[in-house]
C-alpha cells in the first residue's frame, strides 16, 4: 500500500508495526516484523531521516531510551511522526511526477502525429500481429479516464475472453463509463451469462443488437481500434487505430446510433434478460390475457371468458414471456408493470 510513497517492502513493515503500538525499540519490532535487527535499525535510521520516524523521548525524563524486558540491554525507542504530516510531501511528489509524465506524453503524441512520415500517419495507424494488436488494445482500454465504447461481435482473435477481463474491471474500478454493445451471437459463447451477470453487477452497460457491422473499441473519444479482415493481412491478425478526425467521430456517431436501437440487458436471480425492442409491443389480445393472468385468474378459466382456446391462452402468454424476457410469470409482471403495459 504505501509502495506507492515511495517506501519500500521492509519500510512499510516496520512503518506499519509502528502504527500498532505508541513507541517501540529495534528489539520489538525485529520480533513483530521477523526482519533482521542490524536491517530494522538501519530502515529505522532511514526513516528518521526523511521524517518519517521520530526518537521517543519518555514524558518528564527527557531520555530517549529504556531497558528492553527481554534482552536487558537499554534500546532507543522510536515513534511514527503523524502520517499527515510526514506523507504529504510523498504524496504531492507522486502527484507532480504524474502531471509531468502526462505532459511528456501529450508533447510525445504530438510530435508523432506532426512527423509522421504520410499525412494520413497522424489520424490511422496499422498494427500487425497477435501481440502488437493485444498490446493497443490494452493501452486503449486501460489508458481510458473517463468513457469507453465497445462493439461486440464474433470470436475473438487476438484478444481472449479471459484477457479482456483485467482490462475492463480495472476502468471499472475507475469509475470509467463503459457501454458495450453486443451482437447476439456473441452471447452464445460457454460461460458468457456469467460473465455478462459479472460485468453489468460491476457497473458495465451492456445492450444486445442482432448484428453489428465491425468490431470496435473507442477510448475517451480520442483513439479507437478496428480490427482489419486477416485475409487482406496476410492471415495475421491485424487491427488500424484511428486517433481524432473525421473518421473517429463517424465511429462514435456509428456507435450512438446501434446504442440508442439496442435492447438492454438486466440480471434477474434466474439469468441474463434483455428488454423487448422498441417495435416489439403487445398486442390488445395478448394484454388481455396479461390482465387476467396478472389477476390471479387460471389459464383454462381464462380461455373460457375470453372465448378463445386453451392452446391460445398459453401461446398469448409465452409471447409476453419473450417479450419480456421474463422465465416465469413471477417476472413477466415485474415486467409489465415496469414496461407500463397495464
Amino acid at each position: 500500500m504505501l509502495g506507492a510513497l515511495g517506501l519500500s517492502p521492509g519500510e512499510e513493515a516496520v512503518y506499519t508495526a509502528l502504527l500498532a503500538r505508541p513507541t517501540a525499540s529495534v528489539q520489538e519490532l525485529v520480533r513483530q516484523t521477523g526482519a533482521e535487527e542490524a536491517e530494522t535499525d538501519r530502515i529505522l535510521r532511514d526513516l528518521v531521516s526523511r521524517g518519517l520516524v521520530a526518537v521517543a523521548t519518555e514524558a518528564g525524563s527527557g531520555a530517549p531510551d529504556s531497558v528492553d524486558c527481554v534482552s536487558g540491554r537499554r534500546s532507543v525507542r522510536y515513534r511514527l511522526t503523524p502520517p499527515s504530516v510526514a506523507l504529504a510531501p510523498f504524496l504531492v511528489e507522486q502527484r507532480n511526477a504524474l502531471h509531468r509524465a502526462e505532459a511528456a506524453l501529450s508533447m510525445l503524441t504530438e510530435q508523432y502525429r506532426s512527423t509522421a512520415a504520410h499525412p494520413a500517419g497522424s489520424v490511422v495507424e496499422v498494427v500487425v500481429g497477435v501481440e502488437q494488436v493485444a498490446h493497443r488494445f490494452h493501452q486503449l482500454q486501460r489508458g481510458a479516464q473517463q468513457e469507453l465504447l465497445v462493439f461486440l461481435v464474433g470470436d475473438p482473435i487476438a484478444v481472449p475472453r479471459e484477457d479482456t477481463g483485467v482490462s475492463e474491471s480495472s476502468a471499472l474500478d475507475r469509475g470509467v463509463e463503459f457501454r458495450v454493445v453486443a451482437a447476439r451471437s456473441y452471447l452464445d459463447g460457454p460461460d458468457m451469462a456469467k460473465e455478462v451477470r459479472a460485468g453489468i453487477t460491476a457497473g458495465l452497460e451492456l445492450r444486445l443488437v442482432d448484428s453489428l457491422p465491425l468490431k470496435m473499441v473507442v477510448s475517451d473519444r480520442e483513439r479507437a481500434m478496428v480490427p482489419l479482415d486477416m485475409a487482406d493481412c496476410g492471415g495475421e491478425p491485424s487491427a488500424i487505430v484511428v486517433h481524432r478526425s473525421g473518421l473517429l467521430a463517424a465511429l462514435v456517431h456509428l456507435f450512438e446510433k446501434e446504442w440508442a436501437q439496442a435492447r438492454p440487458l438486466y440480471t434477474t436471480s434466474t439469468g441474463v434478460h434483455a428488454e423487448p425492442s422498441a417495435d416489439q409491443h403487445p398486442t390488445a389480445g395478448e394484454l388481455e390475457v396479461l390482465a387476467l393472468l396478472l389477476a390471479g385468474i387460471s389459464d383454462r378459466r381464462a380461455a373460457s371468458q375470453l372465448g378463445v382456446s386453451i392452446r391460445t391462452v398459453e401461446r398469448r402468454t409465452r409471447r409476453l414471456m419473450d417479450l419480456a424476457g421474463a422465465d416465469s410469470r413471477l417476472q413477466l409482471g415485474w415486467h409489465a408493470a415496469r414496461a407500463g403495459w397495464l
